[in-house]
C-alpha cells in the first residue's frame, strides 16, 4: 500500500489506485446534494426523495459526463475500437455538459412520476450543481487536464508552489483555466443564491435560468482558452452549447415559456372549524355540556376558552382526564356537537359564493380539518356545500395531526396531485404551521383582532377578515407555494 503515489492518486494498492479525480467530483455531488437537501426540506419534500432522485441522477450524469466526452473525442474510433475503455473514467475525461443533459433528463422523468414540479425542484437543484463543478474542477487539475495555452513562468509569481509546479505540464508552464471556471462557479452560485433570489421578483425557473446564462457565458470565455477543448465540426463543443445555455437562459427569464406553457391552477384546501363554517358557537356549547356532566365547569375560564379552537379533542381532554377516560369522552361530545350542528353552526358570510366562483372557474377544493370527517360531512351536507369539495380529510384519516404536515399531503394525496402549487385556507397558528411545514402558500382567515395578531407572528402568505378579500388573491403573479416561486 502506498500513500500519494502520485500527485493524481491517493492510494495506491496493487492494480488498485483511488485517485484525486474520483474523490473531488464525488465530494463536489455529495456537497451538492447537502444543499438541494436543505431547500427541498424548505419545500415539504422528505429527505427520501433527495436520496432517492440525488443518486439516480448523479449515476445518469456519470455516464452522462463520459458518453459526451467519448462521443466528441479525438479518439472517438480508438474508443468505439475498444468499448472497455468508455468506462476507464479514472484515466480522466468527463464532460460536465454531457452531465447536465442526461442527469436532467432522468430528474425530469422521475419528478414526473411522482407528479412534482420539475421545475421547482430544478430551481432548487441546478444554482447547487456550480459548487459540485467547482469541486470538480480541481480533479482536473489533479489530473492535469482543462488546461489552456502555455505561460511564461513570470504567470505564477505569487502563486502557491503546488499549483505552480503541477501546471508544468508537457515542459511548459499551462495557464489554469480549471482555476477560472471553478472561482467563476462559485462566484455565480453566491451572486444567485444571495443576490437575485433575494433582492428580486423571481418566478419559477428563473433560478435556473440564471445558471444557464452565468454558467453559459462562463464556459463560453473559459472554453476559448483551454488548448484540450473538444471540437464539433471544427467549433468547440462546449462553447456550442454554451450559446444555446444562454439563449434558453434568456428566454426563460423574459418569460416566453411561462407564455407558452401557463401554470395550472392551484389547488385549494380549506381547515373546516372557523374557517368554513362558524362552528366556534358549538364548539364552546359542546364542551360547556360535557365539563358541567362531570364536574369541571370551573375550568372553562375566558382565557382557556380561547385555547380550544383548532387542537384536537384528545388533546385537550387529556389535560384534565384520566387518559383511559379520554376516547369514551370523544365520542360523547360528538354526539353533543352533532345535535348543535342544527341550531349553532353555519357557514361564515360569503364563504359559499366564494366557493360556488371557484368552482365555476375550475378550481379544485378540498377540506383539511383536525375535526372528525363524519361531522365535517354532516354540516357540510346541512347546507348543501359537500359538491364543493372533492375530499374531506379528517382527523380520522392522520396519524400526525397539525402542525404536522401529514394532512395536507393526504389531501393531495387523494386528489392525486403534488403540493407545488397549494393554498391552505385556515384560521389558526397550526394550520399556518402545517402549511409552512409543507411549504404551501398560506391564507388565514378571521374576524378576532387579537387571534390575528398571534397567528401574523408565524408569518402566513396572506391575512383576510373578509371572504370578499379572497378571490383577488388568486390574480396575483406568484406560484403558490410559502416562498411564492
Amino acid at each position: 500500500m502506498q500513500f500519494f503515489p502520485n500527485p493524481s492518486t491517493i492510494i495506491q494498492i496493487g492494480d488498485f489506485a483511488i485517485r484525486w479525480y474520483a474523490i473531488l467530483i464525488l465530494s463536489g455531488a455529495f456537497f451538492a446534494y447537502y444543499l438541494s437537501l436543505r431547500e427541498l426540506k424548505k419545500m415539504g419534500y422528505d429527505a427520501s426523495i433527495m436520496d432517492d432522485l440525488f443518486f439516480g441522477a448523479l449515476i445518469s450524469g456519470v455516464i452522462g459526463t463520459r458518453l459526451w466526452y467519448v462521443a466528441f473525442s479525438d479518439d472517438l474510433a480508438g474508443y468505439l475500437a475498444n468499448p472497455l475503455r468508455i468506462v476507464a473514467t479514472w484515466e480522466g475525461g468527463l464532460a460536465i455538459q454531457g452531465g447536465l443533459f442526461l442527469g436532467g433528463l432522468y430528474g425530469y422523468y422521475w419528478v414526473k412520476k411522482r407528479k412534482i414540479s420539475f421545475m421547482r425542484v430544478a430551481d432548487a437543484v441546478v444554482p447547487t450543481i456550480m459548487v459540485a463543478q467547482a469541486i470538480g474542477r480541481w480533479g482536473n487539475f489533479a489530473n492535469q487536464e482543462a488546461f489552456g495555452r502555455i505561460v511564461d513562468p513570470s504567470f505564477y509569481a505569487g502563486w502557491p508552489t503546488w499549483i505552480a509546479n503541477h501546471m508544468l505540464i508537457g515542459g511548459s508552464y499551462r495557464e489554469p483555466t480549471f482555476f477560472y471556471e471553478s472561482i467563476g462557479n462559485i462566484i455565480g452560485y453566491l451572486l444567485i443564491i444571495y443576490v437575485y433570489k433575494k433582492y428580486t421578483q423571481v418566478k419559477r425557473g428563473d433560478m435556473v435560468y440564471a445558471y444557464l446564462m452565468w454558467y453559459g457565458v462562463l464556459r463560453f470565455f473559459v472554453e476559448g482558452l483551454r488548448s484540450d477543448s473538444l471540437y464539433f465540426m471544427g467549433l468547440r463543443s462546449a462553447q456550442l452549447v454554451s450559446i444555446a445555455f444562454v439563449i434558453v437562459g434568456m428566454l426563460g427569464t423574459l418569460g416566453v415559456f411561462r407564455k407558452m406553457f401557463p401554470r395550472k391552477k392551484p389547488i385549494i384546501l380549506f381547515d373546516f372549524d372557523g374557517t368554513v363554517m362558524d362552528t366556534e358557537p358549538a364548539i364552546l356549547k359542546s364542551y360547556e355540556v360535557l365539563y358541567e356532566r362531570y364536574g369541571k365547569s370551573d375550568i372553562l375560564t375566558p382565557e382557556f376558552k380561547k385555547t380550544l379552537m383548532g387542537p384536537p379533542l384528545k388533546e385537550i381532554f387529556a389535560m384534565h382526564f384520566d387518559e383511559d377516560k379520554v376516547e369514551d369522552l370523544v365520542l360523547e361530545y360528538r354526539e353533543i356537537n352533532i345535535e348543535l350542528h342544527k341550531t349553532d353552526v353555519k357557514p361564515f358570510e360569503g364563504v359559499k359564493e366564494v366557493l360556488t366562483s371557484l368552482k365555476e372557474q375550475g378550481y379544485r377544493c378540498g377540506i383539511v380539518s383536525s375535526k372528525h370527517s363524519d361531522s365535517i360531512e354532516y354540516a357540510l351536507g346541512l347546507y348543501d356545500m359537500q359538491d364543493f369539495f372533492e375530499v374531506v380529510i379528517g382527523l380520522n384519516h392522520t396519524t400526525h395531526h397539525k402542525p404536522h404536515k401529514e394532512p395536507l399531503e393526504k389531501g393531495c394525496k387523494a386528489m392525486n396531485v403534488g403540493h407545488d402549487s397549494l393554498i391552505y385556507v385556515g384560521d389558526t397558528v397550526m394550520d399556518v404551521q402545517s402549511a409552512t411545514a409543507i411549504g404551501a402558500y398560506s391564507v388565514v382567515y378571521g374576524t378576532n383582532e387579537e387571534r390575528l395578531e398571534k397567528i401574523s407572528s408565524y408569518k402566513p402568505n396572506k391575512i383576510i377578515r373578509s371572504w370578499d378579500e379572497f378571490m383577488p388573491i388568486l390574480q396575483e403573479d406568484v406560484e403558490w407555494t410559502r416562498s411564492t416561486i
